[in-house]
């Protein structure tokens, strides 16, 4: 019948907008939706989250649950509230290089990588873009180290 698509808080979904607005006219069960998606989302809690909601013709349901934007990951990672108003110059948090990569393999379908290497390169643009440093380094340095082979044995 067809798809919602919507960004939510991630565990406290209601139906209130945009979520209720959006399934009134589709005839589902809005209060089961909401329940839904709140179960399948709470790990990531504190986090907006894109959910994808088909409606089948038979009024019954599926939830698609995707992941955070890359910069919420980092800032859940770093433990930031918001990154730097001037990434140039201040400094928000701090990644280690397990942490960059576990936040590359989560979000590798949707980079642009082909490797390992490269997703992660990816994850410290955005950290350098928010005023994070990977390793106690500005993110451009921690790429030159990166391929300059210091985190090689990481990489495995």
């Amino acid at each position: 019948m067809g798809e919602i698509k919507v960004m939510v808080d991630a565990g406290k979904a209601n139906a209130g907008p945009p979520l209720g607005p959006s399934l009134a006219p589709t005839g589902v069960n809005i209060g089961l939706v909401v329940a839904k998606i709140n179960e399948a989302t709470t790990s990531f809690s504190g986090m907006k989250i894109p959910v994808t909601i088909i409606i089948n013709s038979d009024k019954t349901f599926d939830i698609k649950v995707g992941l955070p934007p890359v910069s919420a990951l980092i800032k859940k990672e770093a433990h930031a509230a918001k990154g730097a108003g001037n990434p140039k110059t201040d400094v928000v948090g701090n990644l280690t290089i397990e942490q960059v990569l576990k936040l590359a393999k989560q979000k590798y379908d949707s980079l642009n990588s082909t490797n390992m290497r490269n997703a992660a390169k990816e994850i410290m643009g955005s950290c350098d873009s928010m005023g994070i440093h990977v390793e106690g380094l500005r993110a451009k340095d921690a790429i030159a180290e990166l391929n300059a082979g210091k985190f090689d044995e990481k990489l495995k």
